[in-house]
């Protein structure tokens, strides 16, 4: 079995709520209706941008993040969906789909490499795509579901994000530590609490994701 992990500027609703923001969306397709997972600072807006055309049935909502439940399907308002590409290669799309600045993240496995040659070649000439990874699957360790960074790494909020990337640059999870968590802060232009926060969601996010593959 063939992975690749690939890029793909192709308009979309979900594309261009996240164009231009800091906002993710993770979507899962159900036919009736979507889920997503709306991550960022930017999520509120780029929410309502989606809510507009589809609705909302449920929404839950955490500080940076949302989960919620659409009215209907976005796949029924867009045409030339990555779906229609993936049928006619014998390909198929791992979800969720993955929306970052304007573009579709797409994980998609083939039995042939060819195949993926083939998807690839014919997207192109549609739309920019970008190849981010490609291995060869040979074997899942007993029931250990297939572990990529796409799968494993969970969305994290700028802060959370700048607070773990200021943390390792700056030695905290060195042995021996060479910063304090107060010095983190000073580095982010926060409070001392707010810094640790921002740590220990980032840090429990990670965790969790990774775990859960062992």
């Amino acid at each position: 079995m063939h992975e690749v992990v690939m890029r793909i500027e192709q308009p979309s609703v979900c594309a261009k709520a996240t164009a231009g923001t800091e906002a993710t969306i993770e979507l899962w397709c159900n036919d009736h209706c979507d889920l997503l997972h709306v991550g960022g600072p930017a999520g509120r807006a780029a929410l309502e941008h989606v809510e507009g055309l589809v609705g909302v049935r449920e929404l839950l909502v955490e500080g940076d993040e949302r989960l919620a439940m659409t009215e209907a399907c976005l796949r029924d308002y867009e045409t030339d969906t990555v779906e229609s590409f993936l049928a006619r290669h014998g390909c198929l799309l791992v979800p969720p789909l993955r929306y970052a600045d304007g573009e579709k993240w797409c994980r998609v496995l083939a039995l042939d490499s060819g195949n993926l040659t083939d998807l690839y070649r014919d997207l192109v000439e549609a739309f920019p795509v970008t190849v981010e990874s490609k291995r060869e699957i040979s074997a899942v360790p007993g029931n250990r579901p297939l572990l990529t960074p796409e799968t494993a790494l969970p969305d994290l909020s700028p802060r959370q994000r700048e607070a773990l990337v200021t943390a390792h640059e700056t030695g905290y999870y060195r042995i021996p530590r060479e910063t304090t968590t107060a010095d983190i802060a000073a580095e982010m232009g926060v409070g001392r609490r707010t810094a640790e926060e921002h740590l220990r969601r980032a840090e429990n996010k990670l965790v969790a994701g990774l775990v859960a593959f062992y």
